[in-house]
């Protein structure tokens, strides 16, 4: 496929190799309501990056691995700690970080990948990445309570989003190679799961531009894909040297860009796809 935007359009938003502190190989990304960004490092560490992309400042820490994070309209951000076996929530005005959720006495969440904060039913939705396992959490945003919410086999739950109206749950099978929808209905329980597209790619990162296409961060190769209303596959910007783009996981959009977090490197990239986001406040 032939890009839409040519990698030498697509720009470094802010390098931290050289940086104190320094963006250790970012997993996760998302932003506040002023336009700082917000990302998580190798070895726990909660970082927020100005609007500017000029300064980085360490808020946190886990003591893990940060993976993917998400806020509320209460300015806490929940960040999955694969290392913790946990999600974490941080109060970003306080700095006060804690456990928000690891399961249930029954069952433990042994591997919380990626959050999706679900404002209209109140609730937090939370990926185990479990080759061929179960699957999806669902947890009170107020209490923290919750447990298993998809219990069917998935390929690698990764990424995830609302869908544009917010009745289906979008996410990424990486090592099935597709991206799934599951239906979520009047009781907010999980239906039965469609398969969205099929990628030539591992998809990592979901996020919904406003008119409800769904952009794909891919760590192999290193690219992101654009999947429209009809299932149609179209690739976005794509980097065979793996430079600007080095195995993208987490993406998030800002204004009319797409941003996405760089596992490989040390680096923050930005895609001037020339469209909003959904609405995540």
């Amino acid at each position: 496929m032939q890009p839409l935007i040519p990698i030498e359009k697509v720009e470094v938003f802010f390098d931290g190799l050289l940086t104190e502190p320094k963006l250790n190989h970012p997993e996760g990304l998302a932003f506040d309501a002023e336009g700082n960004l917000w990302c998580g490092g190798e070895d726990g560490e909660i970082f927020r990056i100005d609007p500017e992309g000029k300064r980085i400042e360490l808020i946190a820490e886990t003591g893990g691995f940060c993976l993917g994070m998400a806020f509320d309209r209460g300015g806490n951000l929940y960040i999955c700690d694969l290392k913790k076996s946990a999600v974490f929530k941080l109060d970003t005005r306080s700095r006060q970080i804690s456990i928000f959720a690891d399961g249930n006495d029954q069952m433990k969440l042994t591997t919380p990948n990626f959050p999706v904060v679900d404002h209209e039913r109140g609730c937090l939705y939370v990926s185990s990445s479990n080759k061929n396992g179960p699957g999806i959490w669902k947890f009170d945003l107020r209490t923290g309570e919750g447990g298993l919410w998809y219990d069917q086999p998935l390929g690698f739950a990764n990424g995830m989003a609302l869908s544009l109206d917010n009745n289906a749950l979008y996410v990424a099978e990486t090592f099935d190679h597709r991206i799934s929808k599951i239906p979520v209905d009047g009781e907010g329980k999980a239906g039965r799961k469609e398969i969205v597209a099929e990628v030539e790619a591992l998809p990592d990162g979901l996020a919904v531009d406003s008119q409800g296409r769904i952009y794909v961060s891919c760590y192999e190769p290193s690219q992101v894909l654009r999947i429209g209303g009809n299932g149609e596959v179209e690739l976005v910007a794509h980097d065979p040297e793996a430079h600007t783009f080095c195995h993208p996981t987490n993406c998030a959009f800002f204004g009319d860009a797409l941003y996405a977090s760089n596992l490989g490197r040390w680096h923050i990239t930005k895609v001037p796809v020339g469209t909003t986001g959904k609405s995540l406040l």
